[in-house]
């Protein structure tokens, strides 16, 4: 896959995800909150070459933080491979972040709950920890009954395929453990958003635990929704097969 990758590799514990398109109202901001939490972490942001800018914001921030990553790709890529293109990066670095963060750059993930999310992995040292928003006390603010449907449906999929009790298959809220990385980054192939499923699975499928811990999913305040239907036709069907595929 072709990108550009600008910024120095940092020896952090803790490395994190932002894949964008069109971010440029949300990017700085969150960046500076991110900063602000004072953990051992990198970021990097995976930017599919945003017409509005997000890319240019990225660099201006990368003068004042030095563990601040920007890979540019040529065009609109799809989630999935953003995600697993971040993964590959960082899994890459001598020595490799001990554990890998996945969140949405707009807001819709408080990055307030990353020590949350940090807490339960390092407690467990588990393949997976879901900001859940399904789980006792998540709760999920200004989504049409539309979203949830198709939320809850998928939900409902993965649950019986994987086998798992979980309560929250879909929310890209994550925290992975690089060892659990190192194992499945050569069968990850989703392009958009199964990604959450697969990884999920591959989990399931290798026995590596998985647990949730609650939060708050607020939709997007600023810019539309880049959820497509040929996205949600794509997550439903590798659901469905899924279902069907054990192995």
């Amino acid at each position: 896959m072709s990108y550009q990758l600008a910024g120095n590799t940092q020896n952090s514990e803790i490395g994190i995800i932002l894949p964008t398109f069109d971010e440029a109202t949300n990017i700085a901001k969150l960046i500076e909150d991110i900063e602000n939490l004072n953990l051992d972490l990198s970021i990097m942001v995976i930017d599919d070459s945003s017409p509005d800018g997000t890319a240019k914001i990225v660099q201006e921030k990368q003068k004042k933080y030095s563990n601040l990553l920007l890979c540019n790709r040529p065009k609109k890529l799809g989630l999935g491979t953003a995600i697993t293109e971040g993964f590959k990066i960082f899994l890459s670095q001598d020595p490799v972040p001990k554990y890998v963060f996945t969140m949405d750059a707009d807001y819709s993930h408080d990055p307030q709950d990353i020590p949350k999310l940090l807490a339960v992995m390092q407690q467990y040292e588990c393949g997976i920890v879901i900001g859940s928003r399904y789980s006792k006390g998540g709760k999920i603010m200004g989504w049409p009954l539309s979203r949830k449907l198709i939320s809850k449906t998928a939900n409902a999929l993965a649950r019986a395929s994987l086998g798992l009790g979980l309560q929250d298959c879909t929310s890209g809220y994550r925290c992975y453990s690089s060892i659990f990385l190192s194992e499945v980054i050569g069968r990850l192939h989703s392009h958009t958003y199964e990604i959450q499923i697969e990884t999920v699975r591959q989990a399931a499928l290798r026995h590596f635990q998985v647990k949730e811990t609650p939060v708050l999913f607020v939709n997007r305040k600023r810019g539309k929704s880049k959820l497509t239907w040929t996205e949600i036709q794509s997550f439903l069907s590798y659901t469905f097969k899924a279902v069907w595929n054990s192995s």
